[in-house]
């Protein structure tokens, strides 16, 4: 089961993630999202388990767990849309001069 967690807090490492969720379960691996261009935890992440009945006592457990004193929201992982969907759209073509009639 893949399980989003967010509100994670920026101090905290993947090894430290992955050891609160061991407590319910076997887990398959633990990555905090980083920025591409800083380097810095992005505040979310994802948490794999090998089984989904630990996944879902991992997120009615930690949904809402003071975590290194921030509250993290767990939840199931939805699948990736395909295509991504729209990252702002078109600006438009030039439009030319300042007194267009």
């Amino acid at each position: 089961m893949n399980i989003y967690v967010a509100n994670i807090p920026w101090k905290a490492s993947e090894e430290q993630l992955k050891q609160l969720f061991a407590e319910y379960g076997d887990v398959s691996s633990a990555k905090i999202i980083m920025d591409k261009v800083t380097q810095r935890s992005r505040g979310f992440g994802f948490v794999e388990m090998a089984d989904d009945s630990a996944g879902r006592a991992a997120i009615a457990g930690l949904n809402g767990f003071d975590f290194l004193g921030k509250t993290l929201v767990v939840n199931e992982a939805r699948p990736r849309e395909e295509g991504g969907g729209s990252r702002g759209g078109s600006r438009g073509g030039f439009r030319g001069g300042y007194n267009k009639d």
